[in-house]
């Protein structure tokens, strides 16, 4: 199983990449995965407290369990992926399978934070963009589909993700084997990292 880490901070495009990834057709099977899944549950604290948890943080993602899940998926068991409510917080009671693929994208802000998850990754890729348009984005995306107001992600990104993003994310591109913007047409990304995939390939045969 090929893995495929892509990360950036917020409102850069990740999992637009990613979809883009999976349509494209690299592998006959394919999945993805979103790190923002695998927040911690914050169900055992007061909705006010939840509210206030800064969740642009390594600490507030379950990386250890997405980690054991790439394990076995490595080792042809299917997982049972976490499944997030961002309007409470908390972890739902469903989750969804994932049964082993030839390609799987895991996608979010801290993949290239922590060393055991980039030594897993077969290819990393780093999204990046101007900050207009990652909050352009991200208050698109909070309002729609997370039911937030307008204001309170503007807030939220001028508070604390963007000194995140500097804090914690940025510094993760040095890892990256390829570096995308995430304001160039979607076509070209996705064929660069088609055409590093292809060297990878080339130069596994000839080793």
């Amino acid at each position: 199983m090929r893995i495929l880490g892509i990360a950036g901070p917020s409102g850069t495009g990740k999992s637009f990449l990613a979809q883009a990834v999976l349509e494209a057709g690299f592998a006959e099977t394919a999945a993805q995965i979103s790190l923002d899944q695998y927040y911690h549950d914050c169900s055992h604290l007061p909705p006010t407290e939840r509210a206030a948890m800064n969740f642009d943080e390594p600490g507030a993602v379950d990386h250890q369990l997405l980690l054991h899940q790439l394990i076995q998926l490595r080792q042809g068991q299917a997982i049972m992926r976490p499944c997030y409510d961002f309007d409470t917080h908390t972890r739902l009671d469903g989750c969804e399978r994932i049964a082993p693929v030839e390609l799987l994208i895991v996608e979010g802000l801290f993949v290239l934070y922590w060393a055991e998850l980039r030594h897993a990754l077969t290819m990393s890729v780093f999204v990046e963009a101007p900050d207009a348009l990652c909050l352009q984005r991200r208050l698109a995306r909070d309002v729609l589909e997370r039911g937030r107001s307008a204001d309170s992600v503007r807030w939220q990104y001028q508070t604390t993700v963007r000194s995140m993003a500097e804090r914690y994310v940025l510094p993760t591109r040095r890892f990256a084997d390829l570096v995308v913007s995430g304001d160039a047409p979607i076509a070209d990304s996705v064929n660069r990292i088609r055409m590093h995939f292809l060297a990878m390939r080339g130069n596994e045969e000839s080793a």
